[in-house]
């Protein structure tokens, strides 16, 4: 016997023994889908009785479309299960709606005949593999025997049963992996994706969105270097200047009105750094609430700008820099380009979700793909959220974002 630790024999056995217990699983659950499609011919014939007595008595209509749909649910709910626990496909279907049914009509005929084809094609193993044993038992083995133009074969009946139950065993594996493939892109299509899918769709959305987190770091931060450039560098290469001045001035009344105009001059670069300051990070976030910081923005807007809140509790911090970042480029993009006279911010916390709106009255036209909003919709993104943003021609402009609070 050989044994292999680092890799060879015993990982490959290893593998073949669990694509077995796949397979044998596999067909488990489509035999077992056969009491699934058996209630679902007695579902059929109900509903139409059903349906039938809603003709005759009209009042009963409302009801009968309840019983209907209760029963396809139920019917449903089995067969999910069956897929979870045997195929390996966990799927949670919305609420409501025709998909149900839809489901169970469809994969009715699909499963019929894909459940004989199986059935026929198996049921040849144990044929053959008993006639190979009955033979060798009693040695009523026959000799077969083919000719051909210069070439002659003869075997025992005994192998050549036992190759041919070998290859009809090797088409039921191929025919079981295909038909459960179709059942679960069946369920897949018509109810929903799998949890498999979900997880796949949700690392995609992780890795777009980190690589648009990314970007919009580094916009922040040449914006960032921007402003320290053009603004306050400025202003300390003035006030040094002026102070300089008044170092090497020999007139005490020049130097003094030079003094004077520095003190100027560092007042206005205070205020220049706090306006800074602030578009990086507002401390009114922290200490007064989004609620508080949004009215602050609001009030250094040039715009009139309205905010109406409504929070039965402080949010999440991360969530609240989401929506205060959002609300403040949206405001902001309002004052430079769209020409408004009037803000409104509306902020609701609604079915364990934020809601945010910002509109204004202003000529519209605004490009969802402008690397603000592009910004907006990856800050948004990041934290499970959705952008919307409808600015049609003539206006007005609606900035609607929607996060979650649980993630």
């Amino acid at each position: 016997m050989i044994v292999v630790v680092d890799g060879g024999t015993a990982p490959v056995t290893r593998r073949a023994v669990e694509h077995a217990v796949g397979r044998g699983r596999e067909f488990v659950g489509l035999v077992w889908g056969v009491g699934v499609s058996a209630l679902t011919l007695v579902w059929v014939a109900a509903s139409a009785l059903v349906l039938l007595g809603a003709l005759v008595s009209p009042p009963f209509r409302p009801r009968a479309r309840g019983r209907i749909e209760d029963w396809a649910s139920r019917l449903c709910e089995r067969d999910l299960s069956r897929l979870s626990r045997w195929m390996g496909a966990t799927i949670t279907p919305e609420a409501g709606g025709p998909s149900r049914a839809v489901h169970l009509l469809l994969r009715l005929p699909v499963h019929l005949c894909s459940l004989y084809v199986l059935l026929s094609v198996a049921s040849l193993v144990p044929i053959l593999v008993g006639g190979v044993l009955i033979q060798a038992a009693t040695g009523t083995a026959t000799h077969v025997s083919a000719d051909w133009p210069g070439v002659g074969v003869g075997v025992s009946s005994v192998p050549l049963g036992l190759m041919a139950a070998l290859v009809v065993l090797v088409v039921t594996w191929w025919l079981v992996r295909l038909l459960a493939g179709v059942d679960r892109w069946l369920a897949r299509s018509i109810l929903g994706p799998t949890e498999e899918d979900l997880m796949r769709r949700r690392i995609q959305e992780l890795t777009r969105t980190r690589s648009g987190i990314v970007r919009a770091v580094d916009q922040e931060r040449r914006r960032i270097e921007r402003d320290l450039h053009d603004g306050v560098q400025q202003r300390v290469v003035a006030l040094a200047m002026l102070l300089g001045r008044a170092q090497r001035g020999r007139d005490p009344e020049r130097a003094a009105e030079l003094v004077r105009q520095a003190h100027t001059e560092s007042r206005v670069l205070l205020d220049e750094l706090r306006e800074v300051a602030w578009r990086i990070y507002p401390t009114a976030l922290d200490t007064l609430g989004l609620e508080a910081a949004l009215t602050e923005a609001a009030e250094r807007g040039p715009l009139p700008v309205v905010v109406r809140a409504d929070l039965p509790r402080p949010l999440p911090q991360e969530l609240a820099t989401a929506v205060y970042f959002v609300a403040r480029e949206a405001m902001t993009n309002a004052a430079k380009h769209s020409g408004a006279d009037s803000v409104v911010v509306d902020l609701v916390v609604y079915d364990s979700r934020v809601w945010l709106t910002v509109s204004d009255d202003g000529r519209g036209g605004a490009d969802p793909g402008g690397d603000g909003l592009t910004g907006l919709a990856r800050r948004v993104r990041a934290l499970d959220g959705t952008l919307e943003v409808r600015s049609p021609r003539g206006g007005p402009t609606t900035v609607h974002a929607v996060l979650p609070l649980a993630r």
